[in-house]
């Protein structure tokens, strides 16, 4: 019997990835992270941590036996700790929201509540997460900044009167002091070795192991059949441009590489390699071009620039968001490749952030969208993105006939735009 468990909470910023990075550092010789949604950044600091590939599983751009299927594929392990996005019930609206997956892949779940300054409100709080939708997988709760241990079974005493269902698997002290100088998130993918032994230890000194995984238990049933396009496979070499200017890739977009084509070959533009002259098609992710930092690499590339040019004047090209802006004439004044007559610029807002649809050819494609960049010149001819809440649309992306660049970051899988 394997054991899977989903990490949650009401909001953001309450201690979910604090939680998973300690379990899946305890379970780390046979753990498989996920997490919910799109989002790279949080894949990337559970693979440091558990040493194995982390998974996204959204139910937005998959449907319901996508996600089964990539669930029951890719966990390989005896535990699989999934993170969550956002608070337990936020996405519904969108049909991906942990709860969501959850449900989809019949895993339980455990809330990570925060009960700094409180104590019979949060069996309120519980007890109306867990009736707000009956068919949850809510089964467990762990207490984040709880004062002392005479606090915490003031707080359990209550849950277990009010929400006798729910597990109460123990507590994390508010104030850890590991952490007195680290800021949870971003900051966390910095952590070393020792530090994160050490986290670890103060997260889980006051946690029941043993009570937690007597909910983990899950039977894990494989989809019958290949819920997606068959695969063809194609006689062509595909260079994913892969380092730390373009690092935004879903685990599952590699792989899906890996099956599609002949070969797959790992190119750093962040180490001036060059686009071999043999490669059919050039795929540069999103990620990062436009800061300063990002851009002192981007500027010392000249090699890699020339031979993407050059392969990019009869050989396909394909990219998302920093390869966009890459492949542009220049974001404000940071000169990029000039491969597409298209300028940007950086604001102080957000452009996009979310799921949105692309029409491409005549078909929508679904994905989501985080920049702070926008188009500020560009032929007539660019693609359209438009957010499922809204009926406008704004600018893009840029395709031709061996060319295409947007800012979507879609799942290849389920509709390779290439």
């Amino acid at each position: 019997m394997k054991k899977a468990l989903l990490i949650s909470a009401i909001a953001s910023n309450q201690g979910k990835t604090l939680l998973s990075m300690a379990l899946l550092h305890h379970y780390k010789k046979s753990v498989r992270p996920f997490k919910c949604g799109p989002d790279f950044i949080d894949p990337q600091f559970h693979e440091k941590i558990a040493q194995r590939a982390s998974v996204n599983l959204d139910a937005y751009m998959m449907n319901e036996e996508q996600v089964q299927w990539m669930y029951a594929h890719y966990f390989d392990t005896e535990y699989a700790i999934v993170e969550g996005v956002m608070g337990y019930y936020d996405g519904m609206d969108k049909g991906s929201s942990a709860y969501d997956i959850a449900k989809i892949v019949a895993i339980p779940s455990v809330l990570i509540l925060d009960a700094g300054g409180s104590y019979i409100t949060i069996s309120a709080i519980l007890k109306g997460m867990c009736e707000f939708r009956t068919d949850n997988t809510i089964r467990a709760v762990v207490l984040n900044r709880v004062s002392s241990q005479m606090h915490y079974e003031l707080v359990k005493k209550h849950i277990e009167k009010e929400v006798p269902n729910i597990q109460v698997c123990g507590w994390i002290a508010k104030g850890l002091p590991s952490l007195s100088s680290t800021h949870l998130g971003l900051d966390l993918k910095e952590l070393a070795g020792e530090e994160v032994e050490k986290i670890t230890q103060e997260v889980l000194e006051h946690i029941e192991l043993d009570v937690l995984e007597s909910v983990m238990s899950v039977s894990v049933k494989p989809v019958r059949h290949y819920p997606f396009k068959q695969i063809e496979k194609r006689d062509e070499l595909c260079l994913l441009v892969k380092d730390e200017n373009f690092s935004f890739v879903y685990h599952d977009n590699l792989e899906f590489l890996r099956e599609i084509f002949r070969e797959v070959k790992i190119v750093k533009s962040t180490e001036d390699e060059p686009i071999l002259e043999e490669a059919d098609l050039v795929i540069l992710p999103g990620g990062y071009v436009e800061t300063e930092e990002s851009y002192a690499r981007v500027a010392s590339s000249q090699k890699f620039k020339e031979s993407l040019k050059e392969h990019a004047k009869s050989k396909r090209v394909y990219a998302e968001c920093a390869g966009l802006i890459y492949l542009g004439e220049r974001c404000d004044t940071k000169e990029m490749s000039g491969i597409l007559p298209i300028t940007f610029e950086l604001t102080n807002k957000r452009e996009r952030l979310g799921y949105y649809k692309c029409e491409l050819d005549g078909e929508l494609q679904k994905g989501h969208a985080f920049h702070y960049s926008r188009i500020v010149q560009a032929p007539k001819t660019e693609i359209k993105l438009y957010k499922v809440s809204k009926k406008t649309a704004k600018d893009g992306g840029y395709k031709k006939s061996n060319i295409f660049a947007t800012y979507l970051h879609t799942m290849w899988r389920v509709s390779a735009p290439f």
